[in-house]
């Protein structure tokens, strides 16, 4: 099986390595390479062409989202094997949506669990968005708040959302459809929990917890767990 080529695009040398030493502890990863800075940065990715950038937004030189710009522009109409997924302390509606709007792939925040990582590196590997929970709750409120601006939101987060619904108005979803076990399971899927630990909050099996997220899935009509978690936050099937 190839593994999953990941550069790291930090400037904080103890976030970088511990960064590092979490994703290398899985055989299907490997690092490519690393920079401190933009430059440095997009010099690499232009040579190593790995599957994922994980990017800082505060880069000392230039920032994560202006370096996912000029990535993403490089490619001049081609496909762009490179995923960028943004890793930030930022949980501004400002900075994501900016984020996604330069082409960014996946976002996350910077405290994320090392499960939840490991997931968003494999989620947009596979071509998908994976999006902090806590970030779809900034961008639902902010159509939510200003609907004026809810065209916008769609028309910059779209494609990077997968398709997920977040900048379109959903169907409203029948509470009932779900059974309170899958209630229960939606709710810590929205909180960004992985299976082992929805698992070990309901004390049931994994396997239990992949059948009620299976179920979920096809009763939302969702293609993944961000789908699922922005149309039940949207829904207003979970808080």
């Amino acid at each position: 099986m190839s593994k999953i080529r990941i550069a790291l695009i930090e400037d904080h040398d103890l976030t970088r390595v511990g960064i590092r030493t979490a994703l290398l502890q899985k055989e299907e990863i490997e690092i490519v390479g690393e920079a401190a800075n933009a430059a440095e940065g997009l010099k690499m990715l232009k040579t190593q062409q790995p599957d994922i950038a994980i990017v800082d937004i505060g880069l000392p030189d230039k920032d994560g989202i202006e370096l996912t710009r000029e990535l993403k522009s490089t490619s001049n109409g081609s496909e762009l094997k490179t995923k960028v997924l943004i890793l930030t302390l930022r949980d501004n509606k400002e900075a994501v949506l900016a984020a996604f709007a330069a082409g960014a792939d996946s976002y996350c925040m910077k405290d994320i669990k090392f499960d939840n990582l490991l997931e968003a590196v494999r989620v947009t590997y596979n071509g998908n968005a994976w999006i902090d929970p806590a970030i779809a709750r900034i961008v639902l409120q902010q159509a939510q708040q200003n609907p004026a601006k809810q065209d916008l939101v769609s028309l910059e987060t779209r494609n990077n959302f997968n398709n997920s619904g977040t900048g379109e108005a959903q169907e409203h979803i029948d509470p009932y459809i779900l059974t309170e076990r899958e209630l229960e399971v939606l709710q810590l899927i929205v909180e960004g929990c992985s299976n082992a630990v929805i698992a070990e909050r309901l004390y049931i099996t994994v396997g239990t917890v992949k059948t009620h997220v299976r179920n979920i899935l096809n009763k939302l009509c969702a293609d993944d767990r961000t789908q699922a978690a922005v149309r039940a936050l949207r829904s207003g099937l979970v808080g």
